[in-house]
């Protein structure tokens, strides 16, 4: 498998309810990021230290703009993990465009929705830029990896490039046809991260439509 430079730029889009606090823009060293947790209640999560604990100190990013969000990707995790992580440490997912971000959190929005029984959900999206660095695996000619709903096999395969020590993975987008996403495994490696603007995205349990409306204001 070759090796690409990921797409530049990315974007991510992170609920608003997570609030944007910039925690760890001002640590001025590593030695203090687990009492800046601790006061903070980052270890509400329980795992959080220990997920910290897995990368090694000089990927503890701190001292930057957005350093709180970056670190969040990896110390918050969905319980199942993601297509390329397991649920022992997170990775930094982003796309290519905002319309293909917009197709992966939809999917996903939707899929909240059937497990809830709801006819509709509403969230509101915070949209970010970043650039990521590095050589990233190319993927995107291997369809082994691509199941729409079963992650084992791509959790695998993710996990083993990141203790290989691979920067992340270059992927195409399921949810979106001709978009790219990329997965950077390393907080190092993801650079000059900034805000833009909010998006509501709404999603219905029985129609596969997302509808997107920027918030004014």
């Amino acid at each position: 498998m070759a090796l690409v430079a990921p797409p530049h730029p990315s974007y991510r889009l992170i609920p608003s309810r997570f609030p944007p606090v910039g925690l760890f823009d001002t640590v001025a060293t590593a030695a203090d990021l687990p009492a800046a947790m601790e006061l903070a209640g980052w270890t509400n999560d329980r795992l959080v230290p220990e997920r910290l604990a897995r990368l090694p100190q000089d990927e503890w990013v701190h001292g930057r703009a957005n350093s709180s969000i970056i670190l969040a990707a990896f110390l918050h995790v969905a319980p199942g993990g993601g297509r390329f992580n397991g649920p022992d440490l997170g990775a930094w997912y982003a796309a290519d465009t905002l319309s293909t971000a917009m197709a992966e959190v939809g999917h996903h929005l939707r899929r909240e929705a059937v497990a809830r029984d709801v006819a509709t959900i509403t969230r509101t999206y915070r949209a970010y830029s970043a650039r990521l660095a590095g050589q990233f695996v190319d993927v995107r000619d291997q369809p082994s990896l691509y199941d729409p709903a079963d992650y084992a096999v791509s959790q695998s395969f993710g996990e083993r490039q990141r203790a290989e020590g691979q920067d992340g993975i270059v992927f195409n987008s399921v949810r979106r046809a001709g978009g790219v996403n990329a997965v950077a495994f390393r907080p190092s490696k993801v650079l000059e991260v900034v805000q833009a603007a909010h998006y509501n995205i709404t999603v219905s349990r029985d129609v596969r439509r997302i509808t997107v409306s920027q918030v004014r204001g």
